[in-house]
């Protein structure tokens, strides 16, 4: 998007000096600006970062001028594309100045996976001007409100909605210069987006589910057949590790427990109950051989079976919860 340049914005730079001449200095100088995204791609959690596509646009009176800004959660600043409307602003019919620019650039977003594969994040973008403080100017979100393309879509999230807000970024060192340290007004664009539902029921919880009911047909066979009973639950064990390793693969390595890590530790708890079940049972079986009351130890198995199977279903809930 490129705005031409018009007589009236021609006549609007001859101007300025006379408007800005005359504008009252009654506190900071209000700015609305806004944001239409375009696209966003390359979301790397592993980096955390992302790349976005968007215009930015801004309406202010006054002569200090809100196009000087820093990006300051960018990343590669030289890879940024930045292309302004106009070389000049231009003069609305309501008397506010106007201009923008067209941003294509790289952000970085501490991504916490606390709740993978339930997570839900807020892609922000933070805007300052670097020649004037809170004090001087500040920046209002536009009452047209935030904006999206139509048809935008982030592959693999769902996106929740958009907004922007403003607040105070006060610095905590005044950069080696004499006087108190300067706070900033921050303009913030943010994007809500949360990963589907069937990604974590179809693609993690399902093969794992699979794999513990495998584990406790172990349950269901002959007490006194030890290498058919033990043979599943390790067989689930074995496969339980690899699909926690499948997803754990495709995340940074982070110090904590995201919530598939505690619902796989949940059924890694399952899974060895089964195995002891199966080895304690075998062994009594094996000594007391005649003596042992075997149909009573089939239906104790049995009960355990489906009582180990609806304590798992009640602990993913909970932890999901």
């Amino acid at each position: 998007m490129a705005l031409m340049r018009t007589p009236a914005a021609i006549i609007a730079a001859l101007l300025l000096p006379l408007f800005a001449l005359s504008a009252p200095d009654g506190g900071p100088q209000k700015v609305y600006a806004g944001v239409y995204l375009m696209n966003l791609y390359d979301l790397n959690i592993n980096d955390y970062s992302y790349h976005a596509d968007f215009y930015l646009w801004f309406k202010w009176k006054g002569e200090r001028s809100p196009m000087n800004i820093e990006f300051v959660n960018s990343l590669d600043k030289w890879g940024f594309s930045w292309e302004n409307f106009t070389e000049e602003p231009e003069l609305l019919p309501d008397g506010y100045w106007y201009n923008g620019m067209r941003i294509e650039g790289r952000f970085y977003h501490p991504f916490a996976l606390y709740d993978f594969p339930l997570d839900r994040h807020h892609l922000d973008i933070h805007i300052e001007n670097i020649d004037y403080p809170q004090d001087s100017l500040v920046y209002l979100p536009d009452s047209s409100g935030a904006f999206i393309r139509e048809g935008f879509q982030v592959p693999g999230w769902t996106v929740r909605g958009v907004s922007m807000e403003t607040r105070t970024s006060q610095y905590q060192s005044n950069f080696g210069l004499s006087g108190k340290a300067a706070a900033y007004s921050n303009f913030t664009f943010r994007l809500s987006i949360s990963r589907p539902l069937n990604y974590f029921l179809l693609k993690l919880l399902l093969p794992l589910l699979i794999v513990i009911v495998a584990s406790l047909g172990a349950l269901f066979i002959h007490p006194a057949q030890l290498d058919a009973r033990i043979s599943l639950p390790i067989g689930g064990l074995l496969t339980s590790v690899f699909l926690q390793q499948s997803y754990s693969s495709a995340l940074p390595d982070v110090g904590y427990m995201v919530l598939m890590d505690k619902i796989y530790l949940l059924g890694f708890a399952l899974i060895v109950c089964i195995m002891l079940r199966a080895i304690l049972m075998g062994n009594r079986v094996g000594q007391l051989k005649k003596k042992a009351d075997i149909p009573a130890i089939r239906r104790t198995d049995r009960r355990m079976a489906w009582a180990l199977l609806a304590l798992f279903a009640l602990g993913v809930v909970l932890l999901v919860a």
